[in-house]
């Protein structure tokens, strides 16, 4: 299986400026993402996919390729990253005439992962006749049972009532957040279809404390404090 690992980093953060880049336990935040992907043997390239020459500049001191700097269009705040994500595979095939079976993204803001969580995500693929391999993590809340939503009136009802009344959370369906440890994918599957769940999804539970998705400040702050106590 020929793999390629990428990940995609725009400068424009809104959450938390500049977040990509900014130090993180003494490093850059995509330091992290870099040197996890580089210790998985299957991963053969890392490419970074980013529109900014700084993130470029730091990718490339830490090691990873950025063979090309992302449109403008493909980084805006309403951009799919799911066409980020063609743009960079479309790049290595029209470009170089590289074709890779397989990618594997590994987001910049997901520092507290193991390389042993893609290691995972990569079995599963490998196992599997999966389009995709997503993360998960247990989830907070649950639609049939404490996640509301308004109604015309005002008034408020469960997002997804049961048939029977659930008095337990435990008793309700099990349902996970999505984490931004890892996605495994087919590469054919990315460039025919528009959105992950189009196909056969497989997932790879993530303990929540390394799950966590930097998009804030408050985030930020948290991730920190995880690594300074899984550190300790």
């Amino acid at each position: 299986m020929r793999l390629v690992g990428c990940i995609f980093a725009r400068g424009g953060s809104k959450g938390l400026p500049g977040k990509n880049i900014r130090l993180f336990s003494g490093k850059p935040l995509i330091a992290w993402s870099i040197e996890q992907a580089k210790s998985i043997n299957r991963i053969e390239r890392l490419i970074v996919s980013t529109d900014s020459l700084e993130i470029a500049s730091v990718a490339l001191a830490y090691g990873a390729e950025v063979p090309f700097i992302r449109p403008t269009e493909l980084a805006e705040d309403e951009s799919p990253e799911w066409l980020a994500w063609r743009h960079a595979l479309e790049y290595l095939k029209e470009v170089e005439n590289y074709f890779p079976e397989s990618m594997v993204s590994i987001p910049a803001t997901a520092p507290l992962r193991l390389p042993g969580d893609i290691d995972r995500c990569i079995d599963k693929y490998v196992e599997t006749s999966a389009d995709i391999v997503i993360t998960v993590t247990k989830s907070h809340r649950n639609p049939w049972f404490n996640m509301v939503k308004k109604k015309s009136d005002g008034t408020v009802e469960l997002v997804m009532p049961p048939e029977a009344p659930i008095y337990r959370r435990q008793d309700a369906p099990k349902v996970y957040d999505m984490t931004t440890v890892a996605y495994v994918a087919r590469v054919e599957y990315i460039m025919k279809e528009s959105e992950i769940f189009a196909g056969h999804v497989e997932a790879v539970e993530i303990p929540t404390a390394r799950s966590i998705d930097i998009d804030t400040l408050m985030d930020f702050k948290t991730a920190e404090m995880l690594k300074e106590i899984n550190d300790s």
